[in-house]
């Protein structure tokens, strides 16, 4: 694993969080792509339920 965080800026949950938030809890899917040097694209993708029309 690696940050760029400052030593004792933060708990480094972020993406911990996301992943229960996003796949967990919603079915969705979170990827990522990641260059050295060039920095990170996040990808989430949600489940979509149409509402029945009555």
């Amino acid at each position: 694993m690696f940050t760029t965080k400052k030593i004792g800026s933060g708990i480094g949950m972020g993406l911990s969080i996301s992943y229960q938030i996003i796949v967990e809890s919603h079915g969705g899917e979170l990827s990522c792509e990641s260059t050295s040097g060039q920095g990170a694209t996040f990808t989430i993708l949600l489940p979509v339920e149409r509402s029945k029309i009555i």
